[in-house]
């Protein structure tokens, strides 16, 4: 059967971070007593600073005439290109890769705090209108604006100071995803040339994301919306047009006003935790037959290629998730931001929190750790693929194989008791 949550990435999020010079430039510490350039004057070592400038302003350059040929006009390269600086933090946020990670549980209690529940019920009743407008031309409702809003930028507290320009030119220069960064710069370049927002305003995260519900350039071309009649798709300062384009996202990314963003479930017992899987998806009426249902016992909502998802494993709470699901996957390509969208707005509409058990015993592993699980499934013959310290479907069906492989429920969730079980003799 067919993946039907196999989805790409549309965009990048990230935390920001500081960085050393020298990791940009791949410069290591010098000698005690530089070595003098050939005319004798400035230490070699000093000079790479000056040289990582140099070939920034280079890069910047090329891609001048590059947007030149494509039809940006002198004036938006000369207003988005002349000052664009070389951002640090930018690359080292960009290669980062934490050690440590948070369960999902702490992650929800975090996010999903009673303030910030009370401020979502605030905000919606204050946008009321704005709100109720995009979800009658879009279908979504206000909760789930009102939580992606939320997620993303504190409810337009902190939606980050990073010149858009600075951070993607930044990206294409250090080369690691360079393609993509020039797509979006170019995107970036044709919102300027617009009139939609000065280059000025352009501001946002280290990864280019921007506005109050973080769209990346090229997002921003396909969805913003101007609902304020303007001229202009403003998501820094106008709610009709955040909150418009934040609908139109999801609605042109598959949301369905008909269906709910998923419901928390009861499984019958004896049931497969194997089942919990992207590629078993049927409608809610064939899961019912199964024996889910909802936590009252009531009736499942109507939901179509929907799948039980199982977060933190067979010991932890499950959920029936449908196409909404999938909509906010689009928005950012992570299990634990789609989650938290669904409930957080459940939230906020008044509805319940999680009522099953959290596995509160349990830690995530580390990404060494996750590295080493990975190593040994590969060893024993279950391929996790390329061993990265991330969680994967590779990862996870090599981990359901030899959880089958000893008699156990085939959940693919990692824990340090499956890791101490490959490793041992």
């Amino acid at each position: 059967m067919p993946n039907c949550f196999d989805l790409d990435a549309r965009r990048f999020v990230g935390r920001p971070a500081l960085l050393a010079l020298a990791v940009l430039a791949g410069c290591a510490s010098g000698p005690a007593t530089p070595p003098r350039s050939a005319e004798g004057g400035v230490p070699a070592a000093v000079d790479g600073q000056a040289l990582t400038e140099q070939r920034f302003a280079q890069w910047v350059a090329g891609f001048r005439e590059s947007a030149r040929a494509a039809g940006i006009d002198e004036a938006t390269l000369h207003a988005a290109l002349d000052t664009v600086q070389l951002h640090h933090r930018a690359v080292v946020a960009d290669r980062a890769q934490p050690e440590f990670t948070r369960a999902l549980w702490e992650y929800l209690d975090a996010v999903i705090s009673e303030r910030r529940v009370a401020t979502g019920q605030q905000k919606l009743a204050e946008f009321r209108a704005e709100a109720d407008a995009a979800a009658t031309r879009y279908g979504v409702p206000g909760q789930v604006l009102m939580a992606v809003w939320g997620i993303e930028s504190n409810f337009g507290g902190n939606y980050g100071d990073v010149p858009v320009f600075d951070a993607l030119a930044t990206l294409g220069f250090e080369g690691r995803r360079e393609a993509w960064a020039k797509s979006e710069l170019m995107a970036a370049l044709k919102i300027v040339q617009r009139g939609d927002v000065d280059a000025a305003r352009m501001v946002g995260s280290w990864a280019g994301a921007m506005g109050q519900t973080q769209f990346m350039p090229s997002s921003y071309l396909s969805y913003a919306v101007d609902a304020d009649g303007d001229g202009r798709r403003d998501i820094w300062g106008s709610m009709p047009d955040v909150l418009a384009s934040t609908a139109n996202f999801l609605a042109r990314s598959g949301w369905r006003a008909d269906e709910p963003w998923g419901v928390e479930v009861q499984l019958p017992s004896g049931f497969d935790p194997a089942r919990a899987d992207a590629s078993v998806c049927q409608n809610a009426a064939q899961w019912a037959q199964e024996g889910v249902r909802t936590m009252d016992g009531a009736a499942l909502p109507a939901m179509a290629d929907a799948m039980v998802l199982q977060p933190a494993g067979a010991r932890g709470p499950a959920f029936l998730v449908g196409r909404n699901y999938r909509a906010i996957l689009r928005y950012n390509n992570s299990m634990s931001y789609a989650l938290t969208v669904g409930l957080l707005s459940q939230r906020i509409a008044g509805g319940p929190g999680v009522q099953g058990a959290w596995p509160r015993d349990l830690r995530a592993l580390t990404r060494g750790e996750m590295i080493a699980l990975q190593t040994a499934l590969n060893q024993r013959g279950f391929d996790s693929g390329t061993p990265d310290g991330q969680m994967g479907p590779a990862t996870r069906g090599a981990l359901r194989a030899f959880q089958r492989s000893v008699g156990q429920p085939a959940d693919g969730f990692p824990t340090a008791q499956w890791l101490r079980l490959l490793q041992s003799p």
